[in-house]
């Protein structure tokens, strides 16, 4: 079970971090990722990493401004989002697959687990 949350309305330039807490099973071989998804348009992928080894992976639009990382204690993965604009507002959705080929993270189908998702709001 994944369970999304930490999203609001924020003004351009600003910051907000999501938390996605994962239960219910060993994810130590898992990806963990967000995709995100605005009104009208596909879900689109944003960061991933590998629960084990940490390796991470990051779309264009947001590479320099976001950071995907993880807490091992708490199970939870993060997802830290500075510089933000409005062409980020989306639903932001945390997902899981076990033993995914790294090659394949920004795919969306290749994902098991899906939590809820958390609604962010960027204002010009």
């Amino acid at each position: 079970q994944l369970q999304a949350s930490g999203g609001g309305l924020v003004q351009a330039g600003g910051s907000l971090r999501l938390s996605c807490a994962a239960s219910g099973r060993n994810f130590g071989n898992y990806v963990m990722a967000w995709f995100r998804q605005a009104p009208g348009k596909e879900r689109e992928f944003v960061a991933a990493i590998r629960w084990s080894g940490g390796n991470r992976g990051y779309a264009d639009s947001v590479k320099g401004r976001f950071t995907i990382s993880k807490e091992n204690a708490k199970n939870t993965v993060w997802l830290q989002m500075n510089c933000l604009k409005p062409e980020d507002t989306a639903v932001y959705y945390c997902a899981a697959r076990s033993g995914l080929i790294w090659g394949r993270i920004s795919l969306s189908g290749e994902y098991d687990y899906w939590g809820q998702g958390t609604l962010v709001t960027v204002s010009s």
